[in-house]
């Protein structure tokens, strides 16, 4: 795991997690039925598992519409550039702004994180 330059405190969480798998812990199939705040719920109770996490699994492997990754930092910081937001804007008030996007909050955010990394939102940060 360290040649995969992976911490020894996240293998940690990743051997937890394999762990809680094969011990029929956390089943993976039936996290598929959950509504998102079930699975949010099941995922978090695993140590190193937090709502970034929940929120990236959701939208990528899940395959949610509606996920607005509020701990995400490029989401949030496009976000406020878009809308010209003062830097210390509140969660609440981003969450807000991510409710006019549903039930598209996930494409939302996509279209976030593509607006971050393209090259002339990096030069003016």
């Amino acid at each position: 795991m360290r040649e995969c330059y992976v911490s020894r405190q996240k293998n940690v969480y990743i051997k937890g997690l394999a762990n809680a798998i094969v011990n029929n812990e956390i089943d993976l199939e039936q996290l598929s039925k959950m509504s998102n705040d079930e699975a949010r719920k099941t995922l978090v109770s695993l140590k190193g598992i937090g709502n970034w996490t929940v929120d990236v699994y959701l939208m990528f492997t899940l395959q949610r519409t509606d996920i607005f990754p509020i701990g995400d930092l490029a989401a949030v910081n496009a976000l406020k550039r878009l809308k010209q937001l003062q830097p210390k804007a509140s969660k609440e008030e981003i969450l807000e702004i991510s409710e006019q996007w549903k039930p598209f909050r996930s494409v939302a955010s996509m279209m976030l994180w593509h607006y971050y990394l393209s090259s002339s939102t990096r030069k003016n940060q």
